[in-house]
Parts: C-alpha cells; structure tokens; sequence
C-alpha cells in the first residue's frame, strides 16, 4: 500500500484525516491480500494478476447538535479471476466499490447507530487498517456464484442425436406396472 503525505494505510489517524479533507491513493497485489486471494484462482498462463487500485478520501460533515463526525470515501476497483461455477472454467471478474463510512467515537455508538440509519458505521481509530477495509469490501464485492455470461465451453457434453433417439425407443420400467393398474374394460 502506497503512503501519501506521512499517512499509512495500515494505521489510519481517521479523524486528522478527515479533518484535513486529505487523500490517500495506492496499489496493492492480489496475492498480498491473503484472505482476497484464498478466494481466487490463478489467472491464465499469458496474464499477470491485476493490482489492486484504491484511493480514500476523508471529509468532516456536520452533525445538528454535536460536533462533525469523520467519513471516509473508499473507491477500490481491480479484476480477478474466479472459478465459473457453470463450466468450471477460469472467468475474469471485474470488482468495484465505491462506498462511504461514517466513522463515530465508540463501539455502543455504531451499534445504535447501526440499527437506524443505512450508512456503513465504524468506529473512529487513530490507528484504523484501511488496508483490512480495502480487502474485506474487495470479499464482499465478489460474486455469490461467479458465472460466464456465456461459457466458452461446456463442463459435459450433452447428448447427441443417437443417444436421444434410442432413449426415445427404450420402454420405461414402469409402462408395464402402468398397465396392470388400468381397470379393464368390461363391466
């Protein structure tokens, strides 16, 4: 992760960063993010695995009757390459996020906070990891069940005219019971 104007993105000072409205923007591999990358496939042989390109912005915003609370802007954005659960092909995914956080001075607050408003709360630290936030919205933006729009090539393959015709043909086991079952036709 890159360092811009004596900030580390491994130990954040969230509120002097938001209070100086600064910007903080860098690289990181994939395979430097082990959870991420746990998660991943190898890309093919004639590509190098993308990096990770994220920047993060801090801003103070007014709150009515109390003093304004930090936020950080978080744009993340790469591709990866992921198993298509289709075909079991490599597929490559691109990822975005762009998300706001509303920071707050403890652990009581942002679970109350939590619970009434839609902003993502976390917990003002002198020492935040934004590098651990980069990495857990770059898991959460992966896709539930990656998948090809359209597959390069089927995992089986399917059957072809030959073997549909002779299923056709073979009687079900049970045609006979079926039979046996129908009331006859006298009366």
């Amino acid at each position: 992760m890159a360092r811009e104007r004596g900030s580390d993105p491994r130990r954040l000072d969230v509120p002097a960063f938001a209070a100086a409205g600064a910007t903080l923007e860098g690289e990181v591999a994939q395979a430097d993010l082990g959870r991420l990358h746990d998660n991943l496939m190898p890309p093919p042989a004639d590509a190098a695995p993308a990096p990770v390109r994220w920047s993060a912005q801090g801003e103070l915003r007014p709150v009515s009757g109390g003093a304004p609370q930090p936020w950080l802007h978080l744009m993340v954005d790469c591709t990866v390459t992921l198993q298509c659960q289709r075909c079991l092909q490599p597929m490559a995914s691109a990822l975005a996020v762009d998300r706001w956080f509303r920071f707050v001075a403890d652990e009581d607050e942002a679970a109350r906070l939590d619970e009434e408003v839609d902003e993502d709360v976390l917990v003002a630290s002198h020492a935040f990891d934004l590098s651990a936030l980069v990495e857990d919205e770059l898991i959460l933006a992966l896709p539930i069940v990656p998948r090809h729009e359209s597959c390069p090539e089927p995992l089986l393959p399917g059957p072809d005219s030959a073997d549909a015709a002779e299923a056709a043909e073979t009687p079900h086991p049970f045609a006979a019971l079926a039979a046996l079952r129908r009331p006859s036709g006298g009366g």
